[in-house]
Formats: C-alpha cells, sequence, structure tokens
C-alpha cells in the first residue's frame, strides 16, 4: 500500500501539517495544536510523515510510529533545500512535505533510553566548560597579583589555598573570600561532573555494544556511551564510512569538469561525538606503546593532527563494524 507523505513542521505549541488528499486533490495546510496533534492521526490511514530532526522531533516520532505511520526525520540542511518560498510554517510544512518523498538519509529515530545517554553526556559538556571558565577566571585573577601557577583546575584546586595564605596578608578581606568562594565552586562542580560520570556508567552497565566498543584502543567509556546512543541504529547506515561522513570524518569535496578537489573534514554531524573520536584517536597516538603500523607509518608521512583525525576516522569505522556485525573487537583484524 502506498503511503501518504505529510510534512510536518515542528513548533512549541502548533504543528503545520501539509498534504493533499489523494481522493480529491484537495491541498491541506493547516496549524493544529499540540494536544490534537496525535488526534489528528489516530484514525488516518497510514501516511510517510516527514519532519525535521529538531528539539522533540524523536519524542513525535515514536508516538506517531506508534500509531502504524512510518516518520522519516530529516536534518534541516536536506529541508532547507526544497524550500522555494518566504521562511514561515505554512512554507516550512510545505517543504517538508517535498523533501520526505526524495531519496535521502534518514536520522535513526532515538528510544527514550538513548536520548537519556545523551541528555547526560550535555549535561556534563556544560559543566566541563563552566568548570573551564572558572578556573581560567582564577588564574587571570591570581595572575593580576603575581601568582601565576601551571595549566589545567587539578594544579589549581592544589595550589590556590596556599595562594591566598599568603594574598590575604595584601590585599582586602572581601576580595579573599570571593576567590575562596570561586574555588569552593570549582571544587563543587568537579564533584557534579564526577556525579554525572557515575550516572553514564550506571546507565550503560548491561549495554553489549558500549562493552563491545570498549574494547577498541582510543575508545573509552564516555565515546562509548556517546557513540551507541548517537547512532541509534546501525542499521540507519550501509557502512562504517557513511557513518564516519555522518560523524564528519570524511573530507569535503568541490571540483567542476571531473575534476575533483579533497579539502579540510567536513565537519558535518555530532560535534561532540567528533571531538570524543579525535581526542581518542590523539590519546592513542601520544600514549600507546604500540599503536600499530598503521598508525606508525601514517606519522611518518602527516602531521600528527592529520593522523589523529585519520585514525579517528577508522575508529568510527570499526564502532560500525563491532555494532553491526555482533562481533567482539579484533585487534589484529584492523591495526595491521
Amino acid at each position: 500500500m502506498k503511503l501518504i507523505p505529510v510534512g510536518v513542521d515542528i513548533a512549541k505549541n502548533v504543528m503545520q501539517v501539509h498534504f493533499i488528499n489523494t481522493d480529491t486533490g484537495e491541498i491541506f495546510n493547516k496549524a493544529i495544536r499540540r494536544d490534537k496533534f496525535l488526534e489528528f492521526f489516530t484514525n488516518r490511514s497510514p501516511c510517510l510523515i516527514g519532519m525535521e530532526a529538531c528539539g522533540g522531533a524523536h519524542h513525535w516520532a515514536r508516538e506517531l510510529t506508534s500509531l502504524g505511520h512510518k516518520v522519516k526525520l530529516m536534518p534541516g540542511e536536506f529541508v532547507k533545500a526544497f524550500n522555494i518560498r518566504n521562511k514561515n510554517d505554512t512554507a516550512d510544512a510545505q517543504a517538508i512535505w517535498r523533501a520526505v518523498q526524495q531519496p535521502g538519509k534518514a536520522v535513526a529515530v532515538k528510544t527514550e533510553q538513548q536520548q537519556a545517554m545523551l541528555a547526560l553526556h550535555r549535561i556534563r559538556s556544560q559543566l566541563m566548560k563552566y568548570r573551564l571558565m572558572q578556573t581560567n577566571a582564577l588564574h587571570g585573577l591570581l595572575a593580576e597579583y603575581g601568582e601565576v601557577m601551571r595549566k589545567g583546575h587539578a594544579s589549581l584546586v592544589k595550589n590556590v589555598p596556599e595562594i591566598l595564605i599568603r594574598l590575604s596578608e595584601r590585599l582586602p578581606a572581601v576580595l579573599i573570600d570571593s576567590l575562596r568562594e570561586q574555588l569552593s565552586e570549582v571544587e563543587r562542580t568537579d564533584g557534579r561532573i564526577t556525579d554525572i560520570e557515575r550516572r553514564i556508567r550506571e546507565l550503560s552497565r548491561d549495554d553489549p555494544g558500549v562493552k563491545a566498543i570498549s574494547e577498541i584502543p582510543g575508545v573509552g567509556f564516555l565515546t562509548a556511551t556517546a557513540a551507541v546512543a548517537s547512532m541509534g541504529s546501525t542499521d540507519a547506515f550501509r557502512s562504517g564510512r557513511e557513518f564516519a561522513a555522518w560523524v564528519g570524518l570524511v573530507p569535503r569535496q568541490t571540483g567542476t569538469g571531473g575534476k575533483i578537489q579533497l579539502l579540510g573534514i567536513s565537519k558535518r554531524g555530532d560535534k561532540y561525538l567528533r571531538k570524543l573520536l579525535v581526542n581518542g584517536a590523539h590519546s592513542v597516538i601520544q600514549n600507546a606503546r604500540e599503536p600499530g603500523p598503521w598508525v606508525t607509518d601514517l606519522l611518518k608521512r602527516r602531521p600528527v593532527n592529520v593522523a589523529s583525525v585519520a585514525l579517528a576516522n577508522k575508529m568510527a569505522r570499526i564502532i560500525w563494524a563491532v555494532l553491526s556485525q555482533g562481533r567482539p573487537y579484533q585487534k589484529e583484524a584492523v591495526l595491521n
């Protein structure tokens, strides 16, 4: 049975729905209130519903799928190409309706468990940025009074108490108290980050996919949990190269007249997962006793940063292979 294509533009309070009635040819493009949205699709024949992969899209995709409809989540950049009018809800819903009928890579619908894991990662990432802001502020303020220390929050937490004792002899007490409060906030943020990491471990304890890819060099539990949750399903990708391209670890291309030029990596897809993979690859190159013949040979021809990105690309392909085939990681099969 042919599914009726429907374009849905998601918003906070109203959903713009666009489709063409196959029986009458009537164009339907109306706003539906949030509380009436699922009711509108409850008794309808199965539809192919297209939506942009934005906030709330995975929730609505799960709900509509449970009603018997097929949902296709699409990247915003893909949908944008089909908007031939001014940008508004009506035009956006029509653009989504056009886009859902075209071949293209769909975004895998994530489960609530996967979204919960990614939510923990986002909270941790936000806390890491906040801690960096706090430590940088303390480093800068103390440097104004001739107190310079090594980089990193660990050195700061260790040395600041002694520094404040020395500075208290010549600086106002109100400033010393404020600096101590700032240091306490850094330590409190450290504790929150530790708690979030413990919760990530607890949530992924029984996940076989996380355990399998954690054996890959450079893939720690943070990278493993983020990769499994971000991927959604291995069926969303036809190959490891496609997954690496989705993460943004393949070269951009430009060319004309049959001449193709490869540039730097595309940096498309999930920036957070890409950062974890590149950092993991860099750690392998810097710290591993035997990174492998492939990495060693690559370092003879390319700079360290280029080699790190290349190894991150390879790690992404291995992650997809391990998860899709359901087989344990074999070091001899990939590092030689």
